[in-house]
Formats: C-alpha cells, sequence, structure tokens
C-alpha cells in the first residue's frame, strides 16, 4: 500500500498564483476565431467571443502574455490602433499569414479586464526599435500630456492602462525568429531598452528574454541583465508518443528551474544587486505534435496529456520559492485548453485540471511526503523536435502529490496523480496538525482510457466526476484510480 503524508504545521514555501497565468499569440485561429470573432452572433460589442470569456474565467488567469511569441518580433504596435477600418493589412513573416490589426493594445487590454488578468506585453526587438518601444509604453502607461498619452485619450481611453509587465524580446536565440541575435547583441540592445523604458514608468517590471534555463544564453543575458530587470524568462514544452515519457517529462522543469535559479543567484551575490530578479516560465505546455504550421498546432489532446499539464503545475507548487509567473501557452484552439468553431465551444482535456488548480490552490505549500512503487522509463524512442531527456530523474514515483493551505478559510487542497496506466493505486492519507475536516469534496480527472480526447462530438470523453460526503480521518485509505488526477479539498479545524 502507498502512503501519503500530509503536515499541516510545516508550510514549505508561499505559492504565487501567478503561475496560473495565460498566452494569446496572434498564430492560427488563437486570436481570431478564438478571443475575437468580429460578426459572430456568439460576440460582444467588442468581438470578443462571450462563450470564451466564460471558459477563460473559470480558469481564473492571473497574468496574459501577448502579442506572441514568434509573431512579437514582427509586430508594429502602431498598426494596431485607432479606428479599425484604417488599419493596415500586414503579412505575419512568422506564421506565414496575414494580419488584420483589428484586434490591437486597446483590444487587448479591455480583454484582459474581461477576464480579470494582468497584462503582460512582450515587445518586438526583432524588427523594432528603441524608440517604438518606448512610445508604446507611454501610449499604455503614460499620465502626462504627450503625444502618445494624448493619442490613447483620443482613442477612448483616458485614464492609463497601467501596465506592469513588459517582455525584452522573445526567443531571440533562435534562427526561427525575425532578428535572431547572439546573446552578447542581445544583452547589448536590451540594455539600451531596459534603460528607456525604466526612466519612461519607473514602476515597470521588465522581463530578459531566457531559452532553457540551462543553457549558455541565460548565463551570459542573467548575467548582463540582472541589474535591469526584475524577471528572467524561460521557455519549455514538452511530449512523447511513449506514455511514461509524455508524463515525466515536465520533470525537465524542475531541473530548469534549479538552474536557472543558482545562476541568478550567483549573479546577484557576485554583482550585489539588491533587488529580486524572479523566474517566469513564461511559454510552457504538452508540444510534440508540431509540424511547423499554425494548423497543425490544433492538436487534440488525451488524459496522458492532462496529467503531463498537471505535473507541470505540481512541479509549479514544489518549486514555488522560485518560479513566481508561469503562462500556459496558448489560451485558445492553438495548443490550448479551449478550442472553438462558428457555433460553439469544447473544453480540451487539460483544461479540467488547470481549472481545478484555480479553484483550489492555496497560498501556503505543505510538506508532502509519498511512499509508493516507482516506475523505470528508458530513452525515449521519438523524442521529436522537443527532447525530453529525464530517464536520469528517474525512477519516477507512480503517484506524484502536492498539498497547499490557506489559513484565511482553513482550506486543504489535495492533489494527487495516479501516472499508472492501468493500475489502481490505494494510498493511506496520513494528516498531522488537524483535528476535523469537513466540506471534503473528491474531483477526478478521468476518461476510459489515457488516450481518451475530447472533441465537439465527444465533449466529455475526459471529464471530473464529482463525490461529496467522504469522511477524511488521519489514516483514511483511498483507491487513486489508473491514469486520473484527484484532487481532494476540505475545511481543516
Amino acid at each position: 500500500m502507498a502512503l501519503i503524508k500530509i503536515d499541516l504545521n510545516r508550510v514549505v514555501t508561499e505559492v504565487d498564483r501567478r503561475i496560473l497565468g495565460g498566452f494569446a499569440e496572434h498564430v492560427g485561429r488563437c486570436i481570431y476565431g478564438g478571443v475575437y470573432e468580429e460578426g459572430s452572433p456568439l460576440a460582444d460589442e467588442h468581438g470578443f467571443r462571450t462563450d470564451v470569456i466564460e471558459a477563460v474565467r473559470r480558469l481564473k488567469p492571473t497574468v496574459l502574455r501577448w502579442p506572441g511569441g514568434n509573431f512579437a518580433s514582427g509586430y508594429h504596435w502602431v498598426d494596431g490602433i485607432g479606428p479599425k477600418d484604417q488599419r493596415p493589412r500586414r503579412m505575419d513573416l512568422s506564421w506565414h499569414a496575414e494580419e488584420s490589426n483589428r484586434f490591437g493594445t486597446d483590444e487587448f487590454l479591455t480583454y484582459c479586464a474581461a477576464v480579470g488578468a494582468e497584462p503582460y506585453i512582450c515587445l518586438n526587438m526583432g524588427t523594432g526599435t528603441v524608440d517604438e518601444a518606448q512610445a508604446w509604453m507611454e501610449y499604455c502607461n503614460g499620465t502626462g500630456r504627450t503625444e502618445w498619452a494624448d493619442r490613447r485619450r483620443e482613442n477612448g481611453h483616458e485614464e492609463p492602462y497601467k501596465v506592469r509587465y513588459w517582455g525584452l524580446g522573445n526567443e531571440l536565440y533562435g534562427w526561427w525568429q525575425i532578428g535572431q541575435k547572439s546573446a552578447e547583441d542581445y544583452v547589448k540592445d536590451a540594455r539600451e531598452y531596459a534603460k528607456v523604458l525604466s526612466w519612461t514608468d519607473p514602476e515597470a517590471e521588465l522581463v530578459s528574454c531566457g531559452e532553457l534555463g540551462w543553457t549558455d544564453w541565460d548565463v551570459k543575458v542573467i548575467d548582463g541583465l540582472a541589474a535591469f530587470v526584475r524577471w528572467h524568462s524561460i521557455h519549455l514544452y514538452t511530449g512523447s508518443d511513449d506514455y511514461w515519457q509524455n508524463l515525466a517529462a515536465p520533470l525537465q522543469a524542475e531541473r530548469a528551474l534549479r538552474i536557472v535559479a543558482a545562476l541568478v543567484e550567483k549573479t546577484r551575490y557576485n554583482q550585489r544587486i539588491s533587488h529580486p530578479v524572479n523566474i517566469a516560465l513564461d511559454e510552457w505546455n504538452v508540444l510534440f505534435r508540431y509540424r511547423n504550421s499554425a494548423a497543425a498546432l490544433e492538436g487534440r489532446y488525451s488524459l496522458a496529456d492532462a496529467l503531463a499539464v498537471a505535473t507541470f503545475v505540481h512541479a509549479f507548487v514544489r518549486y514555488a520559492s522560485i518560479v513566481k509567473m508561469a503562462n500556459l501557452a496558448q489560451l485558445v484552439n492553438v495548443i490550448a485548453p479551449i478550442v472553438t468553431n462558428s457555433e460553439g465551444l469544447f473544453l480540451q482535456s487539460i483544461y479540467h485540471p488547470l481549472r481545478l488548480f484555480a479553484d483550489h490552490l492555496g497560498p501556503s505549500v505543505l510538506d508532502v511526503y509519498v511512499d509508493c512503487d516507482r516506475q523505470e522509463i528508458s530513452e525515449d524512442p521519438n523524442p521529436g523536435e522537443f527532447s525530453n531527456r529525464v530517464t536520469d530523474l528517474g525512477p519516477f514515483a507512480v503517484l506524484d502529490a502536492i498539498a497547499t493551505f490557506s489559513e484565511a478559510d482553513h482550506k486543504l487542497m489535495l492533489s494527487v496523480i495516479n501516472r499508472s496506466p492501468d493500475t489502481d493505486v490505494t494510498a493511506e492519507l496520513s494528516f498531522s496538525g488537524t483535528h476535523d475536516m469537513k466540506d471534503v469534496i473528491f474531483e477526478e480527472v478521468n476518461g476510459e482510457d489515457w488516450d481518451s480526447a475530447n472533441s465537439f462530438d465527444h465533449p466529455d470523453a475526459v471529464s471530473v466526476s464529482v463525490r461529496e460526503g467522504q469522511v477524511l480521518t488521519d489514516g483514511t485509505r483511498y483507491r487513486f484510480p489508473a491514469h486520473s488526477m484527484t484532487m481532494l479539498s476540505a475545511i481543516c479545524e
């Protein structure tokens, strides 16, 4: 029998709800036909899909990153403001498409307000300039009677938007990026951007463009920019057609966070930097079916993918002292938890664990001990474009668990993933530091098999079942079904 021990008296660290952030890029049908669809009977007066807004609100995204991604490196923001019928239609070289510019800065910031998310703007450091970036910040945040602040007022927004997060470019280390640079050239350019932007709005928090967390690019960028930024971003996508590789690969996030945190600490110590530099994993997801086109990014997620996504969030919670922001890529249609057509939407398998974390994640991370069987895995036979390389982190526990607690309402959350594809696991639940539990609810993400996937025809192939009234005391035994995620919530007295 397995054992899961939770100590309610031992708080390991505090978790920042900004790890529940999202990302909306101008790629495929993420914006047009997803977030925004003018003329649709499902759209409001702004052109926003109301069914999508409702689904997004249930995920309670804390931060929303935009406009990219690769798209940011060729995007000129001035094209997307003012009367829509006067906005130019441009080639989008990043995704080999056309951009109508009918969804721009004001639309994005209005959308953030509608879904309750803080905006995070990624600047164009590919074809853009320092002056262009400064003007964008002035348009959004300016309070004086200057040209760009007044342009915002003319466009119907008297008060400044107060955008806090500004990314200094996107993936500029990559050959696929417009304006690819060496780390040295990027640091040189980004320092000038940082100076001017900090002078424009001293309250703004700048984000340096990192890679995977452990690369030479990260070393050079952290050393060169830590004194100028409040965040260092990394990107991580994982996945495999091999079941065990797919579920283990998100643990690469833990490796990445350990390494990048050490690099930041070393630089801050050596350079005597007093301000914190937090980590933003501002692009992450399961992504391995990609075939170099926006259309191919509209994949369908299986139950196994949902368990992998839950494993990512478990990693963020375990390393909450390091990672303070994370942004699932993307929000709608493109490698996304929500899929639309002209008549409605369905929720992908990965939506369900994200919604449960949004509902139940508490501020204090508790000490959790798990004793269970472990699984050895071999090298991924089909690693694809995104190499997982996680076998050295094994053997892997069949059960993966995290717990949080909210002192304000005495609420416990325990999330348990049973990674076994075919075997239920019974575990004894051991609680210390509490006497009584009430309002106990078990919510289970599961389907008929690990490769079950939702669709318009079968929207509930992977769904959430709810079990209430379970008696829960120290020593309670609970059976965690195969290929499942189970979230326990209870009030502790």
